[in-house]
């Protein structure tokens, strides 16, 4: 599987490059401010965005401005490690909740039947590149009571629900550039907030709390090579985005059972998720085993279960072989 990298932006990449070298800083320099101007207007809604060198980093950034240690943070089961790791390295105990067959993210019946009065944060993971449908519900309920949402944002490259992007809705989000992801970096992440506070906190997490020290933090800085890639990443993303819509658009008149998005959700298709359908061809499960079992958590969130089971993934990944065929012609490659 070769992903392309079309010509002139490897030669914008090299441009970059250039500029970096000419600069003389590897690290904290101009290309990771240029890098978060362009992402946060990306994003839009006014928020800051601060970069950082990889998405879990980011994650336990947002956990510590949310004063997670001693308390506790509610996840969904249904995601990856990282998330449920980082409340663990934040000092806080971590309480597993279910998650919905719709769109496979925490429930909020769920998570009202989990908070308690040590709760401090909860952590929605948006996932396949939709956001949580009831992600609204989630943050004025949480806002009410005065505890920090933070959103996983791994997933969620150019997803949208109702004017909004993923990272707007508490009090941050993380966005993650590692390999796979839509916008790969080869690693990286970045903190989106519309809060300055939390996103200075974050500025001052990343490198060791400097200047000052009065923030405890660690060396989560991105440095400016990567920098330079996340500008050129940013320039293609709407030609992937667009490309990956198109496959989708086709995988709708095929597939029956699968997520169907709001009428004011946009995807960025991170996955394309069916169910109980048996594919030729996939790219496996948006997660293979839920986190509660990986941590040997005692407990029941059948719909974590239930989703384990029966969801599958057709080929969503940029460049794939079989994106200009026709519906039918899909059809008869993809379904066994």
């Amino acid at each position: 599987m070769k992903i392309p990298f079309e010509p002139e932006y490897r030669r914008r990449y090299f441009e970059l490059l250039n500029e970096v070298f000419d600069s003389n800083f590897l690290s904290e320099g101009d290309m990771v401010r240029r890098f978060e101007s362009a992402f946060a207007e990306f994003i839009g809604g006014s928020v800051q965005a601060v970069a950082v060198s990889n998405a879990g980093l980011g994650l336990l950034a947002l956990l510590e401005a949310a004063h997670a240690a001693d308390g506790e943070v509610i996840v969904p089961s249904n995601t990856f490690m990282a998330t449920p790791l980082a409340g663990q390295r934040a000092g806080a105990e971590v309480v597993f909740a279910d998650c919905r067959r719709e769109d496979l993210c925490l429930s909020l019946t769920d998570l009202k039947n989990r908070i308690t009065s040590r709760t401090r944060a909860v952590i929605v993971v948006h996932i396949g590149g939709h956001l949580a449908f009831e992600i609204d519900e989630m943050a004025s309920f949480l806002a009410e009571r005065d505890i920090a949402l933070i959103e996983d944002c791994a997933h969620a490259h150019g997803a949208v629900y109702r004017g909004r992007a993923g990272g707007t809705f508490g009090l941050g989000g993380i966005y993650s550039f590692y390999a796979t992801k839509t916008m790969p970096l080869g690693e990286g992440g970045m903190v989106v907030t519309r809060d300055e506070r939390t996103a200075e906190f974050v500025r001052q997490w990343r490198n060791y709390g400097k200047f000052d020290y009065r923030v405890d933090g660690f060396n989560a800085r991105m440095n400016e090579v990567t920098a330079a890639l996340g500008l050129v990443q940013l320039e293609r993303l709407p030609k992937i985005l667009n490309w990956k819509r198109s496959l989708a658009e086709k995988y709708d008149r095929i597939f029956e059972k699968r997520v169907r998005l709001p009428a004011d959700m946009v995807s960025g298709y991170y996955k394309y998720i069916v169910f109980e359908t048996e594919l030729k061809e996939e790219t496996g499960r948006v997660f293979d085993r839920p986190c509660h079992e990986i941590m040997n958590r005692p407990g029941r969130w059948p719909n974590t279960a239930w989703i384990k089971d029966h969801h599958a993934c057709p080929p969503m990944y940029y460049g794939w072989d079989g994106a200009d065929l026709s519906p039918e012609e899909l059809a008869a490659r993809l379904l066994a």
